[in-house]
């Protein structure tokens, strides 16, 4: 019982700093850009991939969703309260790093429609990397990061939670093999 406390402990503790040393980058860099970017200007970084340009955004990725900024608020909240709950429930470290990326972006982004509010969550997201197609944030790029490493976890198999270790070691059993080696 006390080798699980201590994993837990464990998770929580490189969870909480993965989140707040992502969300300090995403608030810095936001900064950054409402200070040197407020004038209107744009600064080219690669010719025709990326430049920075500030913009106020009042919906979610590619602008969707900008008449429900309180939604996406609530929503917003929601995912970072699910998050760390997952956190305490799972029992792999690579799933935490996943959530703790998730949290900051989710958060990030819903400190902006807090601080920058025109009304109850209605703020608007600071946006700057501009890639071309689409205008996002640090934030956006944990995001990504988050959901991309999701998916590879999934897709490698990476067990989420103890259920998962036994349901694979039943289903191991249950096909005559254990540890991957036949039994007579």
């Amino acid at each position: 019982m006390k080798n699980d406390q201590r994993r837990l402990r464990n998770r929580v503790a490189v969870f909480a700093c993965i989140a707040i040393a992502a969300i300090a980058i995403d608030q810095l860099t936001k900064l950054w850009a409402l200070f040197a970017l407020s004038d209107g200007r744009t600064i080219r970084v690669i010719p025709g991939l990326l430049s920075f340009t500030l913009v106020r955004n009042p919906g979610a990725s590619l602008g969707m969703g900008s008449g429900m900024t309180w939604l996406i608020s609530l929503l917003a909240m929601a995912a970072c309260v699910a998050l760390v709950v997952l956190v305490v429930r799972t029992i792999s470290m690579k799933w935490t790093v996943v959530f703790a990326f998730g949290f900051a972006g989710a958060f990030g982004n819903l400190i902006d429609r807090v601080a920058y509010a025109q009304g109850f969550l209605n703020g608007k997201v600071v946006d700057f990397l501009n890639y071309g197609w689409s205008v996002g944030n640090v934030a956006d790029v944990f995001l990504m990061f988050a959901g991309v490493a999701a998916v590879l976890l999934l897709l490698f198999g990476e067990s989420y939670s103890r259920q998962d270790l036994d349901e694979l070691e039943g289903s191991k059993e249950s096909n005559g093999t254990v540890d991957g080696a036949k039994t007579a």
